[in-house]
């Protein structure tokens, strides 16, 4: 009997990254570990995706240094990309459409191998499945009133899924359980969990910063240098869009009230 041919996959990280910071990166080889150890799959690409400025959150520098930061992160890396897209768009870009984006990318990639390919074997290469890499913060925010439309949290966990990294603060089981919308789509949830513990959040490496405290190690050393050749994260930055509302919140509400 022929083996079973693994699921190709790619992973798409969408956050501020703001910095980027190791745990980012680990977050990528834990759900590879993870996806390749306990299913059909194999993970053949990472991508990170810095969110637009237009996302308006409190100490959200702008993007043209989180990109370049990111990039200056994975130099190293030989399947994580850094993909600009989400952040050049004139306004913030819900993440559904940031994943319907990257998947009509993989099926032209693989669109375009396959025709390469013809010549030399008539099998068909399927294109990747693509799927949303996050952590248990950002699964727990699906059930936030107005930050997510029901229908893109439908969409993302019902087509593409979901590769959750358990945080310590959150139980990604328990936010599951209590959800219906989550419950719904319990299988095309992936939590996985972390064995070797590391709670480094941006939060605290930008607190780290304001307070002129070493950031080594907590992100790569590349990274460092950059946000101090650039007098990145002050006590000034920190309160860029103090007084606004993210633009999620600002659009559903505009969205529920008309």
């Amino acid at each position: 009997m022929e083996s079973q041919h693994p699921t190709k996959v790619v992973l798409l990280s969408c956050g501020s990254f703001n910095p980027v910071t190791n745990m980012h990166l680990r977050m990528f080889e834990m759900a590879r570990d993870y996806l390749e150890d306990m299913g059909p799959y194999k993970v053949v690409k990472g991508i990170i995706s810095p969110v637009g400025d237009g996302y308006k959150k409190k100490g959200l520098i702008e993007a043209r240094h989180r990109v370049q930061m990111a990039q200056l992160a994975i130099e190293d890396s030989d399947w994580i990309t850094v993909d600009p897209w989400e952040s050049e768009q004139p306004k913030w870009t819900e993440t559904v459409k940031v994943a319907r984006h990257h998947c009509r990318e993989q099926v032209a990639v693989g669109q375009n191998k396959e025709l390469q390919r013809r010549r030399k074997s008539a099998k068909k290469e399927q294109s990747p499945r693509l799927m949303l890499l996050c952590g248990a913060d950002v699964l727990d925010s699906f059930e936030t009133p107005n930050l997510w439309k029901e229908e893109d949290v439908a969409e993302i966990l019902g087509l593409y899924g979901v590769v959750c990294i358990s945080r310590h603060e959150t139980d990604a089981e328990e936010v599951i359980h209590k959800s219906d919308a989550l419950w719904r789509h319990r299988k095309n949830i992936h939590v996985v969990r972390q064995w070797v513990t590391n709670e480094i959040s941006a939060t605290r490496v930008r607190r780290a910063l304001r307070r002129g405290q070493s950031v080594r190690y907590l992100t790569p050393d590349p990274v460092v240098r950059y946000i101090q050749e650039n007098n990145l994260y002050t006590a000034e930055s920190e309160q860029k869009n103090a007084d606004v509302d993210l633009e999620p919140l600002q659009r559903n509400m505009d969205v529920s009230s008309s």
